[in-house]
């Protein structure tokens, strides 16, 4: 569905994928918040499930990215504020961030944000293939800006643990890289101008310098979801954040790097919906009825 957002003085239509139902803002809802050079399609499994077990679901095109309008914002902080004004023009007011990589940077700022502010709209986040400081080194900054096909070859080279992830090897004709790249090269298509989406969604995270103070302020119910092999954000690259949300709870998925929502979706979906009925249990609204498997 498109939204109306309204950022900057201006209204921007917004897609957001409900997972194949109508959105309905009196359940809780599950956002979904897409990394760099990504859009809305990465999670796909996990949306439909949540759409059709209880939840209402808006798994965002981040601006400029996908079919969202607008340009590509330059800080996690700009992102943060779009987001609240996304959750405002839907009427959300339960809902569970879930956001992988730069998304979950978003999460994390958004999350602190609404402790500071005493706001009861976010009742938990999941942090997928995270890490804090999210460091981008300057030759695939370089290369983000000047030369997109060889950072896409780069990230999804370093983004997945094997040449043949799951379902690749057992479903024959579903390549899980191959997809990882012709996502990236839409998104690239839709940015001919410097800088690039590309380049500004990297620059975005290696910039970001709030995260400690954020993270010492979230008090919502918080899940790391970390790919053991993840060589883009590994594991211990989380440990600052880790130790600041002391509530947190961490699980490492196994056979997993960075592209954790394509090489173990239904690991993913499980600690996910797990972590989002029990998030809510615990906040003041009703937990969602759990039909079928």
């Amino acid at each position: 569905m498109l939204l109306k957002t309204h950022f900057r003085g201006t209204d921007y239509d917004t897609y957001c994928y409900t997972g194949g139902k109508a959105f309905n803002p009196s359940l809780p809802t599950a956002v979904f918040i897409h990394g760099g050079q990504n859009d809305h399609s990465v999670w796909i499994l996990q949306t439909r499930y949540f759409a059709h077990h209880g939840f209402s679901v808006l798994a965002v095109d981040l601006p400029g990215h996908g079919r969202s309008q607008g340009p590509a914002l330059a800080t996690i902080e700009e992102l943060s504020d779009w987001l609240s004004a996304l959750l405002d023009a839907a009427g959300v007011t339960k809902a569970i961030l879930i956001g992988h990589s730069m998304g979950s940077l978003i999460a994390l700022e958004s999350a602190g944000r609404a402790a500071n502010a005493s706001s009861a709209r976010i009742a938990g986040i999941a942090l997928v293939g995270t890490a804090y400081p999210m460091k981008v080194a300057d030759a695939l900054l370089d290369a983000a800006n000047n030369a997109q096909q060889s950072a896409i070859d780069m990230v999804n080279i370093w983004s997945h643990s094997t040449m043949s992830p799951k379902p690749s090897a057992p479903g024959p004709g579903f390549y899980v890289q191959g997809a990882s790249q012709r996502l990236m090269q839409r998104i690239a298509r839709q940015s001919d101008s410097k800088p690039t989406v590309f380049y500004t969604d990297f620059a975005a995270c290696n910039s970001y310098a709030n995260g400690e103070l954020a993270s010492q302020t979230v008090t919502c119910p918080t899940l790391f979801l970390l790919g053991q092999r993840d060589v883009m954000t590994p594991a211990k690259a989380a440990a600052g954040l880790i130790a600041a949300i002391k509530h947190a709870k961490v699980v490492q998925v196994e056979a997993s790097g960075h592209a954790l929502m394509a090489e173990q979706p239904d690991a993913v979906l499980d600690h996910l919906f797990k972590f989002a009925t029990t998030a809510l249990r615990s906040s003041t609204a009703v937990a969602p009825v759990i039909n079928g498997d």
